[in-house]
C-alpha cells in the first residue's frame, strides 16, 4: 500500500495532512505544497531489527583546535565568514535577483583559487560562455576556476567525488535536481534533498560548500526553513537597486559572530571593498538640515554612522501616509505613539516618512532616538547640530534606555570628525572619550531640551 503525500509550508517548513489555502502554523498563504513520502527503511522495532553502527563518544571537556581558516583577501568577506573560510562548512547565500551574488562569489572564488585553494563554480542557471563573459568583464579571465554547467546532483556529486576540490560553489540550489526525488526541481522536496547531500559531502569530503538560494518576495530565502538549519552560515546579500550600496549580512554563523557585515560598492569592475562604510554612508551629507539626525549604530562588531532622514507634511487623505525605508515599521508606530501619549506632540493628518541613506537596513533599538530626533526636526523645521551624532532606545513609559557599546559608539563618531552626541542617561562613557555626551533620562527632557517643546 502506498504511502499517502505529505503537504510541507515552504514558509516554515510545517507538516500537514493535506493542502489547505492557510498554514496553521505561520499564517502564510499558498505556501503549502505536496512532495512525495519519505522511504520508511529496513530498520524495524524487535529482536530482528537492524542495527546501525556504535558512534564514537568525546567528553566535553576534551581539547580541539580551532579549524583551519582560509582567507581570500576579500576583507570585508573574511570578516562576514568569522575570519575566513572553514575547511568542511556549508554556507548559504540569498539576495534579490540582480543584486550581486554571482558577481561576489565568483570575485571570492579567484581569489581563494589565487591563494591556493582547489575551486569547482557549478552553474545551473547560467551557461558557461555566460559565466565566462562575466569573468572578463571582472577582469578574472585567468583566475584558475574551473567551471561547471550542470543541474543533475548525481552527476554533481559523481565529479566532485572524483576531484576533491577544496571550495565548491553551487549557483543555485533551487536549479538543482535530484533522480531519487520524485518532484519538479525547485520544490520543497528538491531544495531539501540537494541541500541535504551537499551538506553531507562537505562533511564527509572535508569540501567547503556554497550554495546559492533565491529569496521569496518577503526577503527570505525560498524553500523550506530547514535548509537554514543544515547549514553552517547564513548570509544575505542586501542592497537597493537605485544605490551603488551592497551589504553583505550573516545571520547565522557557527564559526564567528552572526549580524556582522561587510559592505560593498558596486561599480562597472565588479563589487570593490568599503573599509570605513561610516564615512561613505556620510559622504554626501551637506549642511545641516531639518529632519536629517546621524544615527550611531553598532552591525555585529563594528560601529557604523548612519544619516536615518524624516519628511513630515499635512495630509491630504483621510488617513495619514505612513511611509518607512530602512526602519521596522513597527518600531516608527511606536516611537510616534510615544511622542503622542508621553510627549503630547500629535501625528494626526500628517503623512510621515522615514528613510536611511545609502540603503541601510537599520533594525536594533537604539535607534529609536534618531529616528524620534528626525521625526521631531522635521515637524518643528529645526536642523541639529551636524556634529551630533544620536543613539538610544525609547520604552514606552517614555523613559530613554541605555545601550551597549557606547564607547565604541562616540569612538567611531569622534574619529568621522563629530564632537558631540545625545545619548540615555545611565550610558557607560568610559574616561577620555573626547566628546562633549549630553545624557537624556526621558523624551519629555530630550524634547524640551533640545526642541524647546515638550
Amino acid at each position: 500500500m502506498a504511502k499517502p503525500t505529505s503537504h510541507t509550508c515552504t514558509a516554515c517548513g510545517a507538516s500537514h495532512k493535506k493542502w489547505a489555502g492557510r498554514c496553521d502554523a505561520c499564517g502564510a498563504w499558498n505556501t503549502i505544497v505536496a512532495e512525495a513520502p519519505l522511504s520508511a527503511g529496513p530498520a524495524k522495532t524487535g529482536l530482528g531489527a537492524a542495527k546501525g553502527r556504535q558512534v564514537p563518544l568525546t567528553e566535553l571537556s576534551s581539547a580541539e583546535a580551532p579549524p583551519p581558516r582560509a582567507v581570500s583577501g576579500l576583507g570585508e568577506l573574511d570578516r562576514v565568514l568569522g575570519g575566513g573560510l572553514v575547511a568542511a562548512s556549508a554556507i548559504l547565500v540569498g539576495g534579490d535577483p540582480g543584486i550581486g551574488k554571482s558577481t561576489l562569489l565568483l570575485q571570492a572564488a579567484a581569489r581563494f583559487a589565487r591563494a591556493g585553494l582547489s575551486i569547482i563554480y557549478v552553474s545551473g542557471e547560467e551557461a558557461g560562455a555566460q559565466v565566462r563573459l562575466r569573468a572578463q568583464r571582472l577582469g578574472l579571465a585567468d583566475a584558475p576556476v574551473r567551471l561547471a554547467t550542470e543541474t543533475s546532483l548525481r552527476d554533481i556529486l559523481t565529479t566532485l567525488d572524483a576531484e576533491r576540490p577544496d571550495l565548491v560553489i553551487i549557483d543555485s540550489i533551487q536549479t538543482m535536481w535530484s533522480d531519487s526525488v520524485d518532484s519538479a526541481p525547485g520544490s520543497v522536496a528538491q531544495v531539501r534533498a540537494a541541500a541535504h547531500e551537499l551538506v553531507s559531502f562537505a562533511k564527509r569530503r572535508g569540501t567547503a560548500v556554497v550554495l546559492v538560494g533565491h529569496v521569496t518576495k518577503e526577503g527570505q530565502i525560498a524553500g523550506p526553513r530547514v535548509v537554514e538549519h543544515m547549514v553552517d552560515c547564513v548570509l544575505y546579500f542586501e542592497g537597493e537597486r537605485g544605490h551603488q550600496f551592497r551589504i553583505l549580512r550573516a545571520v547565522k554563523n557557527r564559526f564567528g559572530p552572526a549580524d556582522e557585515i561587510g559592505v560593498f560598492e558596486m561599480t562597472d569592475a565588479g563589487l570593490d571593498e568599503v573599509t570605513n562604510p561610516s564615512a561613505l554612508f556620510l559622504s554626501e551629507r551637506g549642511e545641516p538640515a531639518p529632519g536629517s539626525v546621524v544615527f550611531a549604530g553598532i552591525e555585529g562588531t563594528r560601529p557604523v554612522l548612519t544619516e536615518i532622514q524624516a519628511l513630515v507634511a499635512p495630509s491630504a487623505l483621510g488617513t495619514p501616509r505612513r511611509t518607512v525605508v530602512g526602519v521596522d515599521g513597527g518600531r516608527l508606530s511606536t516611537i510616534l505613539a510615544v511622542l503622542e501619549a508621553r510627549c503630547g506632540i500629535p501625528f494626526a493628518g500628517l503623512d510621515v516618512f522615514v528613510n536611511v541613506a545609502g540603503g541601510m537596513r537599520v533594525s536594533e533599538p537604539a535607534a529609536d532616538l534618531a529616528v524620534a530626533a528626525a521625526l521631531l526636526s522635521a515637524r518643528e523645521d529645526s536642523a541639529l547640530p551636524a556634529d551630533t551624532a544620536v543613539f538610544g532606545e525609547i520604552s514606552l513609559s517614555g523613559a530613554l534606555r541605555p545601550v551597549g557599546q557606547t564607547e565604541n559608539r562616540l569612538k567611531e563618531a569622534r574619529k568621522l570628525g563629530f564632537t558631540s552626541a545625545i545619548a540615555p542617561a545611565r550610558s557607560k562613557l568610559g574616561a577620555g572619550q573626547g566628546m562633549t555626551v549630553r545624557q537624556m533620562p526621558d523624551l519629555v527632557g530630550f524634547v524640551g531640551d533640545i526642541f524647546g517643546a515638550g
